[in-house]
């Protein structure tokens, strides 16, 4: 393939182009929501990305840091991130008030096989900041119910005020299309309605699960990954239809760095996004 036959992104894979923050807010306390658009009306209306992919962003001065898409593309000409602050670049990225500019390149990463999930059960895994990831593939999935079968919802957060898009969380409750089933740690407010417990301890409330029918996805901690995974297995779902999301390390997000490797793995590249296959041969994944 020539220079001139390649998408601009593919052509010069490290120039960021200008986006502008429309819209930020806090979700908790050191977590911020980010809504962007890139200046271009043609770019932002044409950008194309999978759930579970993720992006760079930069910030003039301070550098850049992948971030996963908290938005679904099937709702085109925003991107929507949540950001923990966390860094250098996180910390100005904090201090930007809307309007400002920002840098921001991509999508990187193979996300989802949402082609593959098509007419399949879903039933997805949250713990914490996890919420990021798998908002896109929820939102895609409830964008187009018709193209999946049962949808569930578990999530686990420490506290209620930790509890990332509780809101919209507490919303799917009402709906009669999917089951959702939330739990925080301990409830220090005394108003808690929902569960208290580790995130595991949701799996008795779910309905009989159809196993060889049903994709599973999962983000959370690290130390999430453990246990639920086992209870995955416990109901027979195939390994290769459990996936996890799982951000070790990115820098680059086009494989040149190096910083992400893991053996003959690039997690910029052959993820983020997992199956448990994977993460079986190659246990530092987690």
């Amino acid at each position: 393939m020539n220079v001139q036959d390649k998408s601009p992104a593919e052509a010069k894979p490290f120039k960021p182009e200008p986006a502008r923050i429309v819209r930020t807010y806090h979700l908790t306390e050191d977590v911020k929501f980010f809504q962007v658009r890139f200046v271009d009306m043609q770019k932002a209306l044409s950008f194309n990305y999978k759930p579970g992919q993720f992006a760079m962003i930069s910030v003039l001065g301070a550098g850049e840091a992948p971030f996963s898409i908290s938005s679904t593309p099937s709702r085109p000409g925003l991107l929507e991130f949540c950001i923990r602050r966390a860094g250098t670049v996180t910390n100005a990225l904090f201090r930007l008030k809307e309007n400002s500019l920002i840098g921001l390149r991509g999508p990187y990463g193979n996300g989802f096989p949402v082609e593959a999930m098509t007419g399949k059960d879903i039933l997805i895994v949250v713990g914490g900041l996890g919420a990021a990831p798998l908002r896109s593939v929820l939102l895609y999935s409830l964008d187009n119910r018709d193209q999946f079968g049962r949808v569930a919802v578990l999530y686990g957060a420490k506290r209620p005020a930790e509890m990332i898009f509780r809101e919209e969380y507490f919303s799917l409750k009402q709906r009669s299309d999917l089951e959702c089933h939330l739990a925080v740690d301990a409830d220090d407010t005394g108003k808690w309605t929902e569960r208290v417990g580790v995130v595991t301890t949701l799996f008795p409330h779910l309905r009989q699960i159809d196993a060889p029918n049903t994709y599973a996805l999962v983000c959370g901690p690290p130390v999430m990954y453990k246990f639920v995974i086992k209870e995955l297995v416990k109901l027979a779902i195939p390994k290769n239809q459990i996936l996890m999301t799982l951000e070790r390390r990115m820098k680059c997000g086009v494989g040149k760095c190096g910083h992400c490797a893991i053996d003959y793995i690039y997690t910029c590249l052959d993820g983020p996004v997992f199956t448990y296959w994977d993460v079986i041969h190659m246990r530092e994944l987690i």
